[in-house]
């Protein structure tokens, strides 16, 4: 997307990773499609998803910084194949620092500068610049050395519910080539930040050069009712007054299904109870562990025989629930 990422998360280029996490949870949950009906919402939020999936990552981010919106573009070997002197110039170290200034929103065609010499590449084709630098004209290796294809990356969001149960998901992705559509195997239990790979579909190599690999990174949307900490699983469980003071069994709903909990007597506000095994699924190792918190309520509206009933508890009860005993 030609958009700046920092600006579609509303942060500046120093902003550190908390700030930029802070930033995407926030405007997910103004602008993801289950929440927002507003038709410019969706598009807003995977604008949202894109910043976010290139400014969380170190190595990303730092890429983007160098080379900009396409930085995709550009194999993951590039410093390496510079100092081996495929550019202009030729030998080992002729260049020093970034090999392009600018800011990283300026498009395929923004204005760009060649450091060292001086070159100005306004309006250059992006992939035809790198073509000239890795075809070795310096080098003598020509336009047809096979060059392996950049690995890319993508964001694949999904709701608690799709990464907890796993399945087949259909996606399409646009890019320099145009749209393209894939079968995508969501394992069950991926967490936020898990990558997912498919092999062989990332930039094309030039000439008979290999393709390179696309990774799709896993982030889990906002939902209103869970809260993943890993792989487990955070929901509030109402219950009414006499439920938390007798005690009783009451169901609990998760991503899994319905389970029943039993809330002990005397329980207040804030109590966890912990479903051992209920929480997300792991491909290998333990399951995660589902969290009830208690969340007393007490009837809206009282009829008379509840508010009756009330009275004579509040006349005959000690209990000073500013001063526990």
């Amino acid at each position: 997307m030609a958009d700046d990422h920092y600006e579609v998360l509303g942060v500046p280029r120093t902003a550190d990773a908390a700030e930029i996490q802070q930033a995407f949870r926030t405007l997910a949950r103004r602008y993801h499609p289950d929440v927002n009906r507003d038709p410019a919402a969706e598009e807003r939020f995977k604008q949202i998803n894109e910043a976010y999936s290139v400014l969380s990552d170190p190595d990303t981010r730092s890429r983007y910084d160098r080379f900009g919106p396409d930085f995709r573009q550009v194999p993951q070997d590039y410093d390496e194949r510079v100092a081996a002197g495929h550019g202009f110039g030729g030998g080992a170290g002729a260049y020093r620092g970034s090999p392009f200034t600018g800011t990283a929103g300026a498009g395929r065609a923004g204005a760009r500068t060649w450091t060292d010499t001086g070159f100005d590449a306004s309006g250059v084709d992006f992939e035809d610049l790198f073509g000239g630098i890795f075809g070795g004209r310096a080098g003598g290796a020509g336009r047809g050395s096979p060059i392996p294809g950049a690995d890319q990356e993508a964001e694949l969001t999904l709701s608690v519910e799709e990464a907890y149960h796993g399945g087949r998901r259909k996606i399409t992705l646009g890019g320099p080539e145009g749209e393209r559509s894939y079968d995508v195997t969501v394992p069950a239990g991926v967490v936020d930040g898990q990558r997912i790979r498919l092999a062989g579909e990332g930039g094309r190599g030039r000439g008979p050069g290999s393709a390179g690999d696309l990774y799709l990174v896993v982030r889990i949307a906002p939902h209103p009712r869970y809260r993943l900490a890993g792989r487990d699983i955070h929901v509030d469980l109402p219950v009414a007054a006499w439920e938390a003071a007798l005690g009783a069994t009451v169901p609990v709903t998760g991503p899994g299904g319905t389970a029943k909990v039993h809330v002990p007597p005397g329980t207040s506000t804030g109590r966890r109870l912990r479903l051992r095994g209920e929480g997300m699924p792991a491909p290998k190792g333990s399951r995660g562990d589902l969290y009830a918190e208690i969340k007393v309520t007490v009837p809206p509206s009282p009829g008379p025989r509840e508010r009756e009933l009330f009275e004579e508890l509040a006349a005959v009860s000690s209990f000073d629930p500013r001063n526990p005993r």
